[in-house]
């Protein structure tokens, strides 16, 4: 039913990647390296979202994250000087979120 230590595991359910993921965090957890098991802790606060993967049926390509992260970080680069981190994060909302920008925030005669 299901796999058996030492065979290959191809987990594309949920269901399956659910249930690989509790035996290794019960063998895991019996590792004697306190960094190892903060680690597998991380990995339990967040497994809603590593199943969101298996849920999601590998319907997004890692595509759209990296191409998410390349407008994030030229935003961040572009607001180099700003004096706070709300001018960012407007700025972050008027990259990402392709809203209209102002040609001048200030008149200059």
């Amino acid at each position: 039913m299901f796999p058996h230590h030492g065979q290959p595991h191809n987990f594309s359910s949920p269901k399956w990647a659910a249930w690989f993921l509790k035996k290794w965090y019960a063998r895991a957890m019996r590792n004697r390296l306190d960094p190892f098991k903060k680690f597998v802790r991380t990995l339990r606060a967040h497994e809603e979202l590593l199943m969101n993967y298996f849920k999601a049926g590998k319907l997004y390509s890692s595509g759209i994250v990296e191409g998410l992260n390349r407008k994030i970080d030229l935003s961040i680069r572009r607001a180099y000087g700003y004096r706070s981190f709300e001018l960012l994060e407007i700025s972050l909302f008027h990259t990402l979120g392709e809203l209209p920008e102002q040609e001048f925030t200030h008149r200059f005669y």
